[in-house]
């Protein structure tokens, strides 16, 4: 029996895993849950652009996704002949919908195209960034912030 509880063992630590990265993801999904498409006029966009510069959050999601992204997704979330467009792909995404499709990964399998987004919900520098990420990616589909790497705010540190 011993093989039986280490098998055991396992997939309760698995499943400890997994909750623990839901409740440290849950304060940055809450966090952003109002921002949805459609959102009042009022309601600030989770970044920040003057005059072409960015905040650190945003400036920090420029980074972090050229570490994970941007070999499939492209320069800018431009998009490859590998991955789709983000910046077309999230003028339609929710945060909450982005955050899910990132942590868990998604399959869009048919009989034309075999496309397969990995999960990055065990990957730290993805997972404790996912506002940063959104927050960038969404100041280029809102056409807010151009293509390259972008300047940040003076004094913003």
């Amino acid at each position: 029996m011993p093989h039986r509880f280490s098998l055991l063992t396992l997939a309760v630590l698995v499943i400890a895993i997994f909750f623990v990265n839901l409740l440290l993801l849950a304060p940055n999904m809450l966090a952003h849950a109002a921002d949805k498409p459609g959102q009042a006029a009022d309601q600030k966009p989770p970044y920040t652009v003057v005059n072409g510069k960015v905040d650190l959050a945003t400036f920090n999601g420029y980074r972090r996704y050229g570490e994970s992204c941007l070999r499939c997704h492209g320069p800018d979330g431009a998009g490859s002949s590998y991955a789709p467009d983000l910046t077309e792909s999230l003028k339609h995404m929710t945060p909450d919908q982005f955050n899910e499709v990132v942590v868990n990964g998604r399959k869009n399998v048919s009989t034309s195209s075999n496309n397969v987004m990995p999960a990055f919900g065990m990957t730290e520098d993805v997972v404790n960034y996912l506002p940063d990420i959104y927050g960038y990616l969404k100041a280029r589909a809102d056409g807010a912030l151009g293509r390259g790497r972008p300047k940040r705010i003076d004094g913003d540190d």
